[in-house]
């Protein structure tokens, strides 16, 4: 097509060329770096309180306990996929990957939230069995153990308090840490009654709130994840305005063939074709717009292309379809 212009964003917005797009990958990898120690040391206490816990329902004889294991075993788990994906999603774009492994972390958290509904369904069944055969509980046992719980998923929660905003991967990392606190204090208090009233039927019955919460809780994750994973137009962007904003450009006629998903938890690439008859706008435009889309949008990764009005491109612009797509 006559003065078509490939552009791409972030990268030369600056107009630093290749030097910038270096610096732009290496900040990406400092951050990972950075929590990756946060990943290390939330792992480490949590996989230790797993066995622990685990130990502790049989010696106590309580499936809240367990409920409590089951989930703090998905935590495990999670923050595993979570970990290797910020540092899968650190690594720089190869001739294989042209954009890197950025969406291992759409994948992990798919992963993720599929692995936590696989574990409830494991501890359910357990409850289930409970219900029909009781056991004698140790209320004071169960309290003790859900106590170091509440204080262990409370320290590995502040670890990812602060990168939470900006990452889906360490939201759903700091969520279940904190559901994880909420979860083992309802524990704590299940043990309470069962000192206070005698009644063995209370911890079954404890354990399957548990686990219908957190399957509750958990349904937001995964539709988050799979919706990244079908490349929707991320929640925080509004289509119709991005739209809007490029059709307002000076000398632009129409867009078409406008495209943006998410290329991991964190970032969104974008494409479109601005049909621009007559004008024919240098670098300086398409620098100045990628800019906006960043900066309005948070729209990291833009491709845009020039057509100038040949008849094929015009046409496509002004058929119905033109516009939808």
């Amino acid at each position: 097509m006559g003065g078509a212009h490939h552009h791409h964003g972030s990268e030369h917005s600056h107009a630093h060329g290749p030097g910038h797009s270096h610096a732009h990958g290496h900040a990406h990898g400092h951050g990972g770096a950075s929590h990756g120690t946060a990943f290390a040391i939330a792992v480490l206490l949590n996989a230790g309180f797993v066995v622990a816990e685990a130990a502790a329902s049989f010696v106590s004889g309580s499936a809240a306990l367990l409920a409590d294991a089951g989930h703090n075993l998905g935590d495990v788990l999670s923050l595993l996929l979570a970990w290797g994906a910020s540092v899968l999603a650190a690594r720089p774009p190869s001739a294989g990957f042209t954009y890197g492994l950025k969406s291992s972390s759409i994948l992990a958290a798919i992963a993720n939230a599929a692995l936590l509904w696989v574990a409830l369904g494991a501890v359910l069944i357990e409850t289930l069995r409970r219900f029909w055969q009781p056991e004698q509980v140790n209320g004071w046992q169960m309290m003790a153990v859900a106590a170091i719980g509440i204080g262990i998923n409370l320290a590995s929660a502040l670890l990812f308090a602060r990168g939470r905003k900006s990452d889906l991967n360490l939201r759903a990392a700091f969520q279940h840490l904190m559901a994880d606190a909420v979860v083992s204090a309802s524990v704590v208090f299940a043990g309470l009654a069962i000192m206070l009233t005698g009644q063995d039927w209370i911890d079954p019955l404890a354990s399957l709130i548990i686990t219908v919460g957190l399957a509750w809780g958990s349904w937001d994750l995964l539709k988050d994840a799979v919706k990244m994973g079908l490349l929707a137009v991320p929640g925080h962007i509004d289509e119709a305005a991005v739209r809007q904003f490029l059709e307002s450009r000076p000398g632009v006629d129409a867009v078409h063939d406008m495209h943006i998903w998410p290329m991991s938890t964190t970032e969104t690439a974008f494409t479109a074709h601005l049909v621009m008859p007559g004008a024919a706008p240098g670098d300086a435009f398409l620098q100045a717009i990628s800019h906006e889309l960043e900066g309005r949008f948070g729209i990291h990764h833009a491709t845009i292309q020039i057509e100038q009005a040949s008849t094929d491109c015009t046409l496509h612009a002004g058929s119905p379809g033109g516009h939808g797509h």
